[in-house]
């Protein structure tokens, strides 16, 4: 159509967000250390990273990896001690509700619980 110009898709640093398999890897390297300055993204250790990578609940790694008891993250999330637990040990699932309440206790996105 005349007169319309193309989005530009949503970028970080100059690099588009939807595409980086164009980038070298000195590219990539520096888009991460970016993301990184600029706090969109956090490093996490290897240990706690292949936990959840094996299928350990990941609510439980994030829970260990801010140093939190279940007392202390089920008071921030706003649910009990009791069904955090569950949710943690696989016998119960979260509601969407109280998944988002963990991830915004822990400081984490969503996506990173399930």
């Amino acid at each position: 159509m005349a007169g319309m110009e193309p989005k530009s898709p949503p970028n970080v640093g100059g690099f588009p967000l939807d595409d980086e398999s164009h980038l070298t890897d000195e590219e990539l390297y520096d888009c991460a250390k970016r993301r990184l300055a600029a706090g969109e993204d956090a490093l996490v250790p290897a240990a706690f990273a292949n936990r959840i990578i094996d299928g350990e609940n990941p609510v439980r790694v994030w829970r260990e990896y801010r140093e939190l008891s279940v007392k202390d993250l089920a008071a921030k999330a706003g649910i009990s001690a009791a069904y955090l637990s569950q949710i943690e040990g696989g016998n119960r699932e979260g509601s969407v509700a109280t998944m988002k309440a963990l991830a915004a206790a822990l400081d984490l996105d969503l996506d990173d619980l399930v």
